[in-house]
This record gives C-alpha cells, sequence and structure tokens, in this order.
C-alpha cells in the first residue's frame, strides 16, 4: 500500500500553540510521526547574560503563560537554595496558592480546547467561562490574570488580607459547582467518551520507559507527582497523586478532571492553614553554587538547573519542560492510530510549546 506524508501543523484548528507533524499515513493508519519543533525559539536561556540574577525571575514567568507562575517559582528556589535563603512559611503559602490555581486555570484551559477538538463547542464555552472565574481569582489577588508577577527570590510580592481569602472561598465554592457540571460531561457523555475511550493507549511500562510526566504517567498507572517531595507548603499539605490504569484518551481526561477538586481542596487547606507573618525576606550578595529544582507544572514535572559564580549574573540556566518529557510518548502514541485521533492525542499530553521552545 502506497505511503503518504501528510503535515499536521504548525497552524491547526486544534493547536494552541505551533508544533509540527509530518504523519506517515497509509490509508487512514498513521505509520510513523515525526516532530518538528523550534518556531518560537525565543533565546530566553541566553538571556542569563543579560539580566541579572533578580531580574530573571520576570523571564522565568515568561518561559511560559499558562503555568508562568510555577516557573517564577521553580526558578526563585533554585535560587534561594544555592543562596540559602529560608522563605517565611506565609510566602510559602501563598505561593503555594497561587501555584494551585494557575492548575486550575491550566486543566480548564485544557478541558475547553479538548471539547473542541471532539466538536463539542459548547462544552468549550463552558470549560472557558469557568476558566474566566479563576483568572478573576487570580487579578484580584496577584494584579495580573496570566503573568502574576507576584514571586520573587525571598517570598513573595504580595499579601492576601483576611478579607481577599473570604472572596477567594466564596468564589471557589460557585467556581467548584460549575466544575462539577461540566467535569459530569466529559466523564459520562457518550460522544466524549467514543472519541476518548480505548484511543492512545499507553502502557504503565511503556510510560515509565519513555520519561512521561504528569497526568500522561499518572494516567498509567504510575503514582509520581513532585509535590510529594514537599516544597513550597506541600510538605504540610496531604497530597495524594490522581492515577487511572487505563493509560487511554479518557484516563488522561480524567485525571485532569479530577485534579481540578484536588487543587481546589489544596487551596481550602493552606487558607485555613497559612501563618501569620512576612512575606518574604531581605536578600543581599550573589548566588555562588549550582542547583536543580523539581517542581509540578500543570503537565507534569519540570527541571530547574540553575549555576551561579557568584557575579550578578547566572552562569549557566538550563530547562527540562514537561512537553519535552512527553514528545516521545506522543510519537508512541500516535504510531497505527486512525487520522481523525491524532488532533485528539496530540491534545491529551497537554502539549506547551512556548514551555518547550525556550
Amino acid at each position: 500500500m502506497a505511503r503518504t506524508i501528510i503535515p499536521f501543523g504548525p497552524q491547526h484548528p486544534v493547536l494552541p500553540e505551533p508544533i509540527h507533524l509530518d504523519l506517515v499515513v497509509e490509508d487512514e493508519k498513521v505509520i510513523e510521526a515525526r516532530p518538528s519543533i523550534g518556531f518560537i525559539h525565543r533565546g530566553l536561556e541566553k538571556l542569563v547574560e543579560k539580566k541579572d540574577y533578580v531580574e530573571f525571575v520576570y523571564i522565568a514567568e515568561r518561559i511560559c503563560g499558562i503555568c508562568s507562575f510555577i516557573h517564577g517559582q521553580t526558578y526563585c528556589q533554585a535560587v534561594e537554595a544555592i543562596m540559602n535563603v529560608s522563605v517565611p512559611p506565609r510566602a510559602l503559602y501563598l505561593r503555594t496558592i497561587w501555584g494551585e490555581l494557575s492548575r486550575l486555570h491550566s486543566h480548564l484551559l485544557w478541558m475547553g480546547l479538548m471539547a473542541d477538538s471532539v466538536g463539542f463547542e459548547s462544552l468549550f464555552m463552558h470549560s472557558w467561562r469557568v476558566r474566566e472565574r479563576v483568572l478573576n481569582v487570580i487579578e484580584a489577588t496577584t494584579g495580573g490574570r496570566v503573568i502574576f508577577g507576584s514571586c520573587k527570590i525571598g517570598g513573595v510580592r504580595r499579601d492576601i488580607d483576611a478579607d481577599g481569602f473570604k472572596s477567594m472561598l466564596a468564589e471557589l465554592d460557585v467556581i467548584e459547582r460549575e466544575i462539577r457540571e461540566i467535569t459530569k460531561v466529559f466523564i459520562n457523555d457518550n460522544s466524549v467518551k467514543k472519541r476518548l475511550c480505548g484511543v492512545g493507549v499507553l502502557s504503565r511500562q511503556d510510560a515509565h520507559d519513555l520519561g512521561c510526566v504528569g497526568p500522561t504517567l499518572r494516567a498509567s498507572g504510575v503514582a509520581q507527582d513532585m509535590r510529594l517531595l514537599g516544597y513550597a507548603a506541600f510538605k504540610d499539605l496531604p497530597v495524594e497523586p490522581i492515577t487511572r490504569t487505563e493509560g487511554d484518551s479518557y484516563a488522561r481526561c480524567a485525571v485532569r478532571c479530577e485534579e481540578l477538586f484536588q487543587s481546589l481542596n489544596l487551596i481550602r487547606q493552606a487558607i485555613s492553614r497559612i501563618p501569620e507573618g512576612e512575606i518574604a525576606v531581605k536578600v543581599t550578595g550573589n548566588p555562588n553554587g549550582e542547583f536543580i529544582a523539581r517542581t509540578e507544572q500543570p503537565r507534569g514535572e519540570v527541571v530547574y538547573c540553575v549555576k551561579a559564580n557568584g557575579t550578578k549574573n547566572i552562569q549557566r540556566f538550563r530547562v527540562r519542560t514537561p512537553t519535552f518529557a512527553n514528545l516521545p510518548a506522543l510519537v508512541r502514541l500516535l504510531q497505527g492510530c486512525d487520522l481523525a485521533d491524532v488532533p485528539v492525542l496530540v491534545l491529551t499530553i497537554d502539549p506547551c510549546i512556548s514551555c518547550t521552545e525556550r
């Protein structure tokens, strides 16, 4: 049977960001997928030579818009470890709250894109409508909606008072009710299940061997979550990784749906336990040393390697992002799939190309 190479992306209706795949197809079956990235490379890792280590927090946040806060937090954690800076407990709790709000809006954005990929336009609108409510909470507490700008080396720039927490909790109750309505559709609707169940099965062994992270890994039965390391306030908050065993597209969707409620619960617990005190400490001098920080982005584990030599500029800065780790799994999932399932399978790893192409 003759083979055809069909280009997928970098512009495609289901893709929020540019990724290109050359799909080798026989009839309607994908035999091989060859990924091509590099369309939006911005040279952010090179900017450590121009921006000092304090200013670079803003650069780290802009690696990705959707999970910007956790990028900035991870960079700060690395520099704080090098400089032996003790962040005040209240700041650690505030970082946790904003990090979980970031996870909420990222997962809701993904759910909208997934609904759009299966042709469910009304579900897409509802998912993004609820996400707007989350962004309103973020804006009320940080001043930003996507780029927070609230994390800094030594703590955070802003505090939240009692009235702010009261308003946040009231809004979270409304958000939870609406999330329950839309997740019921993702979990129970027959049209969604027919597009996702049994499609793109990734076994537990393959997920482990290919180095998958985040919901892509946990949907295949591996209970790995970097929040278990106890960074920020997670040493005080119980985190139980959400897992499924099916390993298919439906399982990856279900894991993200359940993680929404986990994040809501973690935010409420953090608010109830947050201690009084300072939100930042004064940091002086320049970093000198090397540290690797690992945190849990909405898409999975992100690794920051920061090396400093005692000057105001970081000597070496490298990031391993979740999408980069999940690309080998995507290539595996696309082998043997139907051509019509390619958009769904690409979205099930929740690709973030701006993270990957720094």
